[in-house]
Formats: C-alpha cells, structure tokens, sequence
C-alpha cells in the first residue's frame, strides 16, 4: 500500500540506547543508511555510528556531539525502511524538532542526507564547544504561556541571560541561559504559580550563548549546495513553511534557530491548518520518524484530533498494520 506522508523527525532528547536497532535488523535499507553514516562519522574511542545508537554508553550518546548525528541517521533509516515496505512515498510535508529539521529538509531534497550528515556533525560538535565555554543550562516551564515565559525571563535575567528557548506545546515552554538565571528562574516562577524544573542538558541551547555556533555554522552551511525544496518543510523560527526555491532563506534560518527559539507549536498549527486547506485530512496521514515517540506526545497537547502513527521500531509498524 503506498502512502501520502506528513513525516515528523524528532531532535535531541529522543535519543536512547538500542535506538533503531530493530530497524537494522529487520530492513537491508536501514542497514546501509547505518553502513554508510559509520564511514562519514568518525568519534573518539574508535566507536561507529552505530555503535553508539545501539549499544552506548548512554553518557556518550547523550552528549550533542554524537546525539545529534545518531539522530538524523535513525531518522533517515527509518524512512528508507518504510520506503522498502510500502514503495514510493508521496511526501506531502516534513516537520523536525529542532535538529530534527536537518532531516525533514534532507527528505524534501534540499541536500543528501550525507551532506546532512555532514553538517550536522559539525553543529554538534560547535553546540558542544558552545555549551562548555557558556557553562549556561535550561528550564522547563509547565503551565505557563509566553507572556508568563518572558515575564519569568525579565524577572530572573537581571545582568544575565535568560530566554524563551522551546515552545513545545500549550503550556509546555523551556527557558535557556546561564546558570545564576536558570537558577533565579526556578525561583521567579514559583511566584507566578508555575512549576519549573532544570533540565540535564550540555548548555543553553537557542539562545544568544549559542552565537560562535551560529557563526561556524554559517560558514558550513555556505559549502553546501541547497536545492529547491519538493515539498513544504516547516522552519522552526517562524513556525511558517520555508520558501520552496531560497537558498539564502533556508541557509539563514538553519542558522538563527541556534540563537533565536523554536516554535514547534506554531509549526505544528500551521501544518494542521494548511493539511485541513489542502482536504488531505483524510488522506495524507502524519507520521514520526524514529526514534521515540516524543513527538506524539506533544501533539496530543497541540491538537489531540491530529493522529500521529509512530515508527520507533519495526514492532510497531507491524502493530499499526495489525
């Protein structure tokens, strides 16, 4: 059966150990995804690509660095399995999380996948060094909407930086930036009645701790070539669709999403506005790529009547045929 596809590509915070093996096992498609990601990516310690998806160690794994490649290839390998079960896919829209917008523009062909590959190799490894010598962190707020988000900002800031970095979903906000603020934040939002929580992440990421990553990604992204997109992917800083035919667009974009916050939620609004336009309800289903099933989740806090069919592993593909 073929498929009219919306596919989701989760971003960092999905990873986990033994993320899309089942996928490797079971599908020769996946498995040259994998094969050939371990001949571009190269970690300390000698480990393959993977290595570090399926066996860890999760420290490793988790740091941003490795997780954002490892990411982007269980992305890619999922959707090469599926392509191999059902056939063709017709792409009608790719939304990502954040990293996971690499992979939705590398299967709207704005560039391989390799090339993908290769640059988001290289904006982990400039976010990591970011993180290290910004020492910043991140918050979850819960319950708060984005004036209560600046207002915790504008109250714990003070001669620092603090900022509105995710807007996940209704209610679901996460604020980045150095350790006092991310500190004072816990504290200014308790006062507004909301409840608040540091996250374990390596550093403050989509915020202004992150320019001199913004600054060497500029310039990786200026050695890739960019092709007109084949179908609508969604920016994460405007929540808008990017311009079918704008290199320099999609090339400035990729770059302020590191400094400037996502806003998963809008995407995600205007995609289900623009599939409702369109009369593909009915007929162009919404699908999350590999791994997790993080992006489900927060759909159901966007718009519950959106169904999400997930494709974590291979046993829940037979399970959604079934």
């Amino acid at each position: 059966m073929s498929l009219n596809a919306i596919f989701l590509a989760p971003g960092q915070g999905a990873q986990s150990v033994g993320m899309c093996k089942s996928w490797y096992a079971a599908s020769p498609a996946a498995r040259a995804i994998f094969e050939e990601a371990n001949h571009i990516a190269h970690f300390e310690g000698g480990h393959t690509l993977s290595q570090l998806c399926f066996e860890g160690p999760a420290e490793r794994l988790n740091q941003t660095d490795v997780s954002q490649p490892a990411l982007l290839v269980c992305g890619i390998a999922c959707h090469a399995a599926l392509v191999e079960r059902h056939g063709e896919i017709e792409i009608s829209g790719t939304l990502g999380l954040s990293l996971g917008e690499y992979t939705a523009l590398a299967l709207a062909g704005a560039f391989s996948w390799q090339d993908a590959l290769r640059l988001v190799l290289i904006r982990g490894r400039l976010m990591q060094q970011a993180a290290v010598a910004s020492k910043g962190g991140m918050v979850a707020l819960i319950g708060a909407d984005e004036e209560k988000a600046n207002a915790v900002c504008l109250a714990a800031a003070l001669d620092g930086v603090l900022v509105p970095a995710n807007f996940n979903a209704p209610g679901q906000i996460v604020l980045s930036g150095d350790a006092e603020t991310c500190e004072r934040a816990c504290v200014e939002a308790s006062k507004l009645g909301l409840r608040a929580s540091k996250l374990t992440v390596a550093g403050a990421f989509h915020s202004p701790l992150m320019a001199p990553a913004a600054q060497g990604m500029a310039r990786a992204l200026e050695d890739v070539e960019i092709q007109p997109l084949n179908c609508q992917v969604w920016s994460n800083v405007t929540g808008k669709p990017h311009a079918m035919n704008d290199a320099t667009s999609v090339r400035k974009l990729l770059v302020d999403k590191l400094v400037m916050p996502v806003r998963w939620d809008a995407c995600c609004a205007d995609m289900i506005a623009w599939r409702t336009s369109k009369e593909l309800d009915g007929i162009c289903k919404v699908y999350e790529l590999a791994p997790g099933t993080v992006l489900r989740g927060l759909m159901r806090r966007i718009h519950k009547a959106t169904e999400v069919t997930t494709h974590d592993s291979i046993a829940e593909t037979q399970n959604a045929k079934s």
